[in-house]
């Protein structure tokens, strides 16, 4: 048996791993799918102070509450960042995941990795549809989500603290036995072509490519649950 745990993207919930956590665990494996603070059903909780440290001590908390040792931890898109966070605290992870997602550099924020102009309309967003801290989540479609679950995506999502994207992260190197990169390889223009092309070949890490849009989890659960398992 393994544990997961499962970190979702920016403006999502625990809600979008719900199929795969279920093949996990007719498979016999334990899965957590913890939400964001201020996310999914804790969207009640959102407010000003909200940034990346949030997130990254709200994983942190599952992983020492629910005593979780041996971890295999999958963060998606924005959740790269939070596990890269998390990796730097927590001594407990036999595998870092990176589901289409970000890998910051120490001293890195998400928008460093974003194009500027996408940045700066997610900015100006906050600024004029979200008091000044909130960001709007873009339609399913921009992730080329497949057409039955586009509405039902939209539907979910909910607003993300701008401070997330711009908190720089410190990240030292240290060491996780086994590291994995998976690309979502059917949708353009991605952001995350850059990090598939630096880990794709690198020793250090392993590559997984699948043929659909930017929520796996959502467009191809079998795939991924077997991906997991093998990431394990």
């Amino acid at each position: 048996m393994t544990t997961f745990v499962l970190v979702h993207g920016a403006w999502m919930g625990g809600w979008c791993y719900k199929r795969v956590a279920r093949l996990l665990r007719q498979a016999g494996h334990e899965v957590y799918t913890p939400t964001l603070t201020g996310l999914g059903e804790r969207a009640h909780l959102m407010n000003r102070a909200i940034d990346l440290d949030t997130h990254v001590q709200d994983i942190v908390g599952v992983i020492r509450c629910e005593e979780l040792s041996d971890v295999v931890l999958c963060g998606h898109s924005y959740g790269g960042m939070v596990i890269t966070g998390v990796a730097e605290i927590a001594a407990k992870i036999r595998s870092l995941v990176y589901l289409d997602a970000f890998v910051p550099e120490n001293g890195k924020c998400l928008f460093d990795y974003a194009p500027a102009k996408r940045s700066g309309q997610m900015r100006d967003d906050a600024a004029r549809n979200g008091e000044g801290y909130k960001i709007t989540p873009p339609p399913a479609a921009a992730f080329a989500v497949n057409a039955q679950d586009a509405a039902w995506v939209d539907a979910m999502c909910v607003k993300q603290p701008l401070a997330t994207f711009e908190q720089k992260l410190e990240v030292s190197g240290g060491q996780v036995p086994k590291r994995v990169y998976m690309l979502a390889a059917g949708w353009e223009p991605s952001p995350f072509q850059q990090f598939a092309a630096r880990f794709k070949d690198d020793r250090g890490w392993q590559f997984v490519s699948f043929s659909c849009g930017h929520d796996v989890m959502i467009d191809q659960p079998q795939e991924l649950a077997s991906a997991l398992i093998a990431a394990a």
